[in-house]
């Protein structure tokens, strides 16, 4: 389960992701509940929050694969760190002023999106020059681990803190923990890397990459799965904050350890994850089906209680969707095409969110926070068992003499 850990570069890689995953995690629940004190508790506004911080993602996504195969990926990590922190900085101290206006929220997480565009591909295709290809789905899953182990204990802290001393403090705490991220980088050994020559610029290479995802049906599916869950069914961000306020009258720390539930889930998922070789289509496809199920129940549960009970569960299967679509990707394409591919992958796994969260929350709010995790959940459902008929019937297709 722990393979991938006997690297030296990969054990400093993960130390720095746990210390800034965990303080990406508070300032989640941070901003979430700042937007909401400003805002009267709109969900309109929490949608537009989400939805600007991953518009630079649709915007500019499959630039920042292009970048990511182009450029040295361990310097150019180095500088989206920096680049992330400085947002989170500047809104902890318009918080602890008591100057922060919701459009300050808005601007500065259209900013953290621009980052985001140039760290997530460079990030996804660092951790195969980390461990290289065998152990490349050990080091996804673990990645998965660390990123949801932050997200147990960063959302209860983070909710704590809130009730205690304010939103401001928590920011703050996440502008330095990219700090970590960055010592990480510095200290690795370079000759110990599997570093690919990068792709020399010139033109035309964006239109290689789509012409190349196009004419693979296999990675066209995956792609479409991940866009249509990523943007419809993976709100918790707001359904979840939502629901603890509006449905159940819950306050920070409440809200706070639905997050967490997930997380306990995800976390599970992302460790049994790690156990596998190499994922099925079956798993995949089986796995995003029954997170559309559990994300249903969570929906029509009656009681607080039995709300966070069903998002574990959904978390288990969430995490094993996505674990399996990243790792299929990154297994299935040609080395110098890896950046690429992973800029779309990024793209329709969080480009998405500026269309569907908006909408997310404006169902949310026109006909209640349920119809909206219900609503998740059917897509999820939806996309997963037209895939599978597809590919049963491409199957019979073949198999017919």
């Amino acid at each position: 389960m722990f393979r991938s850990l006997r690297n030296r570069n990969y054990r400093l890689y993960m130390s720095g992701q746990v210390i800034s995953n965990t303080g990406t995690w508070m300032q989640r629940i941070a901003q979430d509940w700042l937007v909401l004190q400003l805002t009267h508790n709109s969900g309109t506004a929490l949608g537009v929050t989400t939805g600007l911080q991953f518009l630079p993602m649709l915007l500019f996504g499959l630039w920042g694969g292009v970048i990511a195969d182009r450029y040295p990926r361990r310097r150019l990590l180095m500088y989206t760190q920096v680049a992330m922190g400085v947002p989170a900085l500047l809104l902890g101290v318009l918080a602890l002023t008591g100057t922060a206006a919701v459009w300050h929220v808005y601007v500065l997480a259209f900013v953290l999106g621009v980052a985001t565009v140039f760290d997530n591909p460079a990030r996804q295709t660092f951790v195969v020059e980390l461990v290289g290809r065998k152990d490349l789905p050990n080091a996804i899953a673990l990645n998965s681990a660390t990123f949801n182990g932050a997200r147990v204990f960063g959302p209860a802290v983070a909710g704590v803190l809130i009730a205690l001393i304010g939103t401001g403090p928590v920011f703050l705490v996440n502008a330095a923990s990219f700090g970590a991220v960055i010592i990480g980088l510095a200290m690795m050994r370079e000759r110990e890397l599997r570093v690919r020559e990068p792709v020399p610029r010139g033109k035309g290479q964006l239109r290689e990459g789509l012409r190349y995802v196009k004419g693979r049906p296999d990675l066209v599916m995956v792609l479409v799965t991940v866009s249509l869950i990523a943007g419809f069914s993976m709100n918790f961000q707001i359904t979840t904050a939502l629901i603890a306020t509006e449905v159940f009258h819950r306050g920070a720390s409440q809200f706070g350890l639905a997050s967490t539930m997930l997380a306990v889930g995800a976390l599970t998922g992302a460790l049994l994850a790690a156990r596998r070789a190499a994922p099925s289509r079956k798993l995949l496809y089986g796995a995003a089906f029954v997170f559309g199920i559990f994300e249903v129940l969570a929906g029509i549960m009656p009681s607080w209680i039995l709300f966070l009970a069903m998002l574990a569960p959904a978390g288990v299967a969430l995490m094993t969707f996505t674990t399996a679509a990243n790792a299929t990707l990154q297994l299935s394409v040609d080395g110098d095409m890896r950046g690429r591919v992973m800029g779309l992958y990024m793209l329709v796994f969080m480009g998405t969110n500026p269309i569907a969260s908006p909408v997310v929350g404006w169902v949310a709010e026109t006909f209640g926070p349920r119809a909206s995790i219900i609503g998740g959940g059917c897509v999820a459902i939806a996309t997963a068992a037209t895939v599978i008929t597809i590919i049963r019937y491409g199957e019979k297709r073949v198999a017919t003499p």
